[in-house]
């Protein structure tokens, strides 16, 4: 068979995965009957909720004979080490670029990666049924991208569709809108070139997934580089460290729609899925039994943010989560490794682990999947990675772009002025301004709540690391201290209610709390012990009536990424199935001094 092996690339939020299921329903309505729900592939809960995707996948469809494997990859940048990963398996990629919005920071780093591996981009300017887009402008402004990144003449001869994937719909001529996507794969079959392949030559194949099966076990996924391998065949797995292990092919898969299919034997040129290789990780390669030869190791960028992981100590400790010890934690870490090939993980004590990877929610991603997996885990602030260049201290610097109403750009301006941002390009876009910055890393943390309030959540930003610039001193992030209980007991609406004017609340009446428990923001910037279990003394004297109505503030819902964003150096984020609480590293107030 002859396949076409893309991949697809863009920024968050500009359509990547509604096009996958605009693919897929054309195709699978040939006659493989599935029900392609919306956003197919963003197939875990996480992706689901938030409207992201966060792992790459592939799926694959049939069009006039020729299979075509595609890569649905993240757009956002903390899953960079994702889409690095993928596009080695790949030959062309299919640029996806919102009508209105044009290339944004994480379209320049993928694209980046995908001209240095000399792949084949077609550019899909997508959403062009907004108000607002400007589809002619937006290719100017790829063009010149792809330019400034260095690509060759062959890539800048890129060939260029008009997308509503919403709609199922692509076609090369404004003018003449179509109706359906005939020609993206037209296109595709045109001018992505098919993989080189050799079936003669003695198997190899590189292990850039994995996934598991209850009754499989562990299943490598990665693209087959030449040779075939039957079900049942004996092959070499290639460590890292030059050791290789025998093992044996259990069953070999291919991909169609969203389906895995078993099949006797896969070759040269197609994406696959092999059970049975027990010890495989990613990079890794396996290879044919009597002529072992290894691929190159995947590498993807080093992390720039890492947190200190440890089990929870908390008064409230164990009273909701499975996993609750130092060992628990580890081992699942050990597990994640595997898989999450930009994360790092490193012992510092026996119950201290510290947790790198790309970004905040990078990390804040697998805390969630843990303690929806019942385990209960206490994590510090999040820290960047500082490196020494030329016996000089250096830290992660971000390209941030913002896009805000008018009126609020001088404000958002000012205070990214403030956090030691130095502005690199603006542009007025009708009613609203794009400005871009470039910034440290450190100074973003806890920067997104205050810019949705700034600009009264009209404000759209997004920012990708950089490179590393010299350390741009200190840099004060947070103006407010916190409201800390010193009590252990229910809170009361009454002590609530007095307490409202010296700060804002993280937590309703009736709830428990403990000593070092953080239970709201101060409205100064110190922090301040607060008793929130203290009722109202009832006398003989007075009627019930004659009491005041207590109306409290509804409190501040803390996320994961709030809470993460929110805390100090001297404070901690508790995380248990069911609960998010924030607390102070020294419970006790008398030594916290």
């Amino acid at each position: 068979m002859e396949y076409r092996n893309i991949a697809i690339i863009a920024h968050v939020d500009h359509g990547k995965t509604t096009l996958v299921d605009g693919l897929l329903k054309q195709t699978l309505k040939l006659g493989h009957g599935e029900e392609i729900a919306e956003r197919a592939m963003d197939s875990n809960d996480l992706e689901r909720e938030r409207g992201i995707t966060i792992l790459a996948k592939n799926t694959a469809v049939e069009y006039n004979g020729v299979k075509i494997n595609i890569v649905d990859t993240p757009g956002h940048a903390d899953f960079g080490g994702e889409v690095e990963r993928v596009l080695g398996m790949v030959d062309g990629c299919l640029v996806l670029v919102d009508a209105a919005e044009g290339p944004m920071p994480q379209t320049r780093f993928v694209l980046r990666k995908a001209i240095e591996l000399g792949l084949k981009p077609i550019v899909v300017i997508n959403k062009i049924d907004r108000n607002d887009a400007r589809p002619e402008e937006v290719v100017n402004l790829t063009f010149d991208l792809m330019a400034e990144l260095g690509a060759n003449d062959d890539q800048l001869d890129f060939p260029i569709l008009y997308a509503i994937a919403r709609e199922g719909k692509a076609f090369k001529d404004l003018n003449e809108p179509k109706e359906d996507m005939h020609e993206l794969f037209d296109m595709v079959l045109e001018h992505i070139p098919a993989p080189k392949v050799d079936l003669d030559a003695p198997f190899q194949m590189l292990v850039t997934n994995l996934d598991y099966n209850e009754y499989l076990g562990r299943i490598v996924l990665g693209r087959v580089n030449r040779g075939t391998v039957k079900k049942g065949e004996f092959v070499q797995l290639m460590h890292k460290d030059g050791t290789m292990t025998k093992a044996r092919v259990v069953q070999p898969f291919t991909h169609m729609g969203l389906r895995r299919i078993e099949i006797d034997q896969v070759g040269a040129g197609d994406i696959v899925a092999l059970a049975g290789i027990e010890d495989a990780q990613i990079g890794e390669t396996v290879a044919d039994l009597a002529d072992p030869e290894a691929l190159p190791i995947i590498t993807v960028d080093e992390p720039t943010v890492s947190m200190i992981f440890q089990p929870n100590t908390s008064p409230f400790a164990g009273k909701e989560g499975k996993y609750v010890t130092s060992r628990h934690i580890n081992d699942r870490l050990k597990r994640e490794v595997m898989t999450n090939v930009s994360l790092k993980v490193e012992e510092i004590r026996p119950d201290e682990f510290k947790v790198s990877g790309r970004g905040e929610l990078h990390l804040s991603i697998l805390l969630e999947t843990m303690r929806r997996e019942g385990y209960e885990v206490q994590v510090g602030a999040p820290q960047v990675i500082i490196r020494e260049i030329d016996g000089e201290k250096h830290e992660p610097i971000e390209h941030l772009v913002i896009d805000v109403p008018e009126q609020h750009s001088s404000t958002v301006i000012g205070v990214l002025g403030a956090r030691k941002g130095q502005m690199v390009n603006m542009e007025p876009q009708g009613t609203r301004t794009r400005v871009e910055f470039k910034i440290p890393s450190r100074a973003l943390f806890g920067f997104r709540t205050q810019f949705l309030s700034m600009t009264q959540g009209e404000g759209i930003m997004s920012h990708i690391f950089d490179g590393y610039a010299p350390w741009a001193g200190e840099l004060k992030t947070r103006q407010n201290g916190s409201l800390v209980s010193m009590e252990d007991g229910v809170a009361f609406a009454y002590s609530i209610w007095k307490l409202q004017d010296r700060g804002s609340f993280f937590i309703d009446a009736g709830q428990d709390v403990y000593v070092g428990m953080i239970v709201g923001e101060n409205a100064r910037e110190q922090d301040m012990n607060v008793n929130v279990c203290k009722n109202k003394k009832l006398t003989n004297v007075r009627s019930s009536g004659a009491d005041e109505a207590l109306t409290l503030i509804p409190p501040k819902r803390m996320s994961l990424e709030d809470a993460l964003e929110y805390i100090s150096e001297d404070e901690l984020v508790e995380l248990t199935p069911q609960s998010i609480r924030l607390r102070k590293k020294i419970l006790n107030p008398s030594f916290r001094k």
